[in-house]
């Protein structure tokens, strides 16, 4: 049945259409922002005036699903038994519950995002071999468009491919293992590194180190995945986790990274851990070096960051980078989980809390606001706490604060170890973040970024997922609370209150198509593999409301 609706009178925030605090009606018709009617009978007026309008947030790096977050859940039972329970009756009469904690489980995370006004969230890391599984959660998340992004940075097979310098082969093998595991985007996590772990017990110690038993580097790994996803003229570009993460003076290993690309379009993730200085084990001398790294971003417009903010409390460590799993357990002490998935990846979880007394602790929240602070484009720079890991997605309000207000900034900074506040750039920072700002960095730059054409703003033919806050004094309580929600027009929250989850979208990329096959690769599979390559593939019938963007075809 048709239906149209007019959201009238608010005061609208839409980047990608140049609208900043333009009050204005919000047409929408079957879940689609529509040009504006002559007649208005017949339809559904939503009361705005006052409010602030901006596109559904989009948190395009996060881990909510798939088997280390289920991993992650069992190990952290003691949070979750400690944590809120969520219980939700609507009104068609579906009954809902969930726990929480620092990894909550489907439904809690999907009520707990769409209470702050999102409607779209990435898993930044699921194993082809486990995709089927990562799916079958994803389903279960109401009011959230989804997606992942695969894990290809040490595979087997691709290490193989780059090996023996067969660009061509690298392009077929990335095209099928996204197409197989109907995934949204390519992702590498410490290329090379975890497979070399695996093999001998240690990380590799540089980008030009040979990697285990392979004639290969972590830097032709990276160029080579990178370059082929460019190729294949994917909506998000190579989703990197470079090497040596969370390491004192690891800022050399992601600059020579960026370097290494040289002008091919790229993604760092959760840069925030990437950018430290200092040496190895020594307090003293650990620091920021977020400024060599931002302004080489800010001269390169092909790259792009989401910032890993790390907020203090307790949280869980959770990463496909196994080597940094083990570290952690051994650093805190703390008990740790340690995932093998056949050929292709890793994975290390440990329970961590940060703390303002710790100088590590410290500077770690400092420099992920220095990112955020000393991009000059905030469309190349997106809000992240890579969820768990530097902290909740929850604490989004909260950054926006940090950003938004500075004298904030420096009550927070007043309370951390005199060491940091001497030496970061924060005491120094003038810069607040505009309401447009914030806009883009929660919204139209990770839809710009993911390439979906239909989110992150409200333009002819966007998806009409609209956010409405209250506009109140206190930017955290605003953005924590929005008045209505609305999915593809849809309430979600109305006058603050949930009242339904509509099922979304889950999208993928098929380069090779639902049918096609990789002879070379499927051969090699069913000597190694434990399972054949028919069952490995996810069929696009086992996905609830697949949205597959379209990639030129490989031939």
């Amino acid at each position: 049945m048709s239906r149209t609706q007019v959201v009238r009178g608010a005061t609208v925030f839409d980047p990608l259409h140049g609208v900043n605090g333009k009050v204005t009606d919000i047409w929408i018709k079957n879940g689609r922002i529509i040009a504006p009617l002559e007649s208005s009978g017949q339809v559904e007026v939503v009361d705005a005036h006052g409010l602030v309008a901006m596109p559904g947030g989009i948190d395009m790096h996060c881990h909510i699903a798939g088997s280390k977050v289920n991993a992650a859940r069992s190990l952290r039972c003691d949070d979750r038994a400690l944590a809120e329970p969520i219980r939700s009756r609507f009104d068609r009469g579906e009954f809902f519950s969930g726990t929480m904690g620092s990894v909550p489980s489907t439904f809690a995370a999907a009520y707990k995002y769409a209470a702050m006004g999102y409607t779209a969230a990435f898993d930044a890391a699921v194993s082809p071999l486990l995709a089927r599984q990562a799916h079958r959660e994803l389903d279960d998340f109401p009011g959230l468009d989804k997606g992942f992004f695969t894990l290809v940075g040490n595979h087997v097979a691709l290490l193989r491919a780059v090996a023996d310098r067969n660009e061509r082969q690298v392009q077929r093998i990335l095209a099928w293992l996204l197409s197989s595991s109907a995934g949204y985007a390519p992702k590498v996590v410490n290329p090379g590194g975890v497979e070399n772990w695996k093999q001998t017990g240690v990380d590799v110690r540089s980008l030009d180190q040979r990697i285990g038993f392979f004639d290969t580097t972590p830097r032709q790994v990276l160029q080579a995945i990178a370059s082929a996803a460019n190729e294949l003229r994917l909506p998000h570009p190579l989703h990197i986790h470079t090497n040596h993460l969370g390491m004192p003076g690891n800022w050399r290993t992601t600059l020579e990274s960026m370097r290494s690309l040289a002008g091919l379009s790229a993604h760092f993730a959760h840069i925030q851990f990437h950018s430290y200085g200092g040496g190895e084990a020594d307090e003293d001398t650990f620091c920021s070096q977020v400024a060599p790294l931002a302004d080489y971003l800010n001269e390169h417009p092909e790259l792009s960051v989401d910032v890993g903010q790390v907020m203090f409390g307790d949280t869980t460590s959770m990463t496909g980078d196994g080597p940094v799993g083990y570290y952690l357990s051994r650093l805190y002490g703390r008990p740790w989980v340690s995932n093998d998935t056949e050929l292709e990846t890793g994975c290390g979880i440990v329970p961590i809390e940060y703390r303002k007394k710790s100088v590590i602790h410290a500077w770690q929240w400092a420099i992920g606001l220095e990112w955020f602070l000393s991009v000059r484009n905030p469309w190349q720079v997106v809000m992240s706490t890579d969820h768990p890991n530097g902290g909740s997605f929850q604490a989004y309000p909260q950054i926006i604060r940090l950003l938004m207000d500075r004298e904030y900034r420096r009550e927070m900074l007043a309370e951390l170890p005199e060491a940091v506040r001497q030496k970061t750039c924060l005491r120094d920072h003038q810069r607040e973040y505009s309401m447009q700002e914030i806009a883009i960095i929660t919204r139209a730059a990770p839809a710009k970024l993911l390439g979906l054409a239909n989110k992150g703003h409200l333009g002819l033919g966007a998806d009409a997922d609209l956010t409405l806050y209250d506009p109140v004094k206190d930017v955290q309580q605003m953005f924590a609370m929005p008045k209505h929600v609305l999915k593809a027009g849809e309430f979600m929250i109305r006058d603050f209150e949930l009242v339904r989850m509509p099922a979304g979208k889950t999208y993928a990329v098929r380069p090779l198509g639902e049918d096609q096959t990789e002879p070379e690769l499927e051969r090699w599979m069913q000597r190694y593999y434990t399972i054949r390559p028919a069952h490995f593939r996810v069929a696009k019938h086992e996905i609830q409301d697949l949205c597959v963007v379209n990639t030129p075809a490989l031939h």
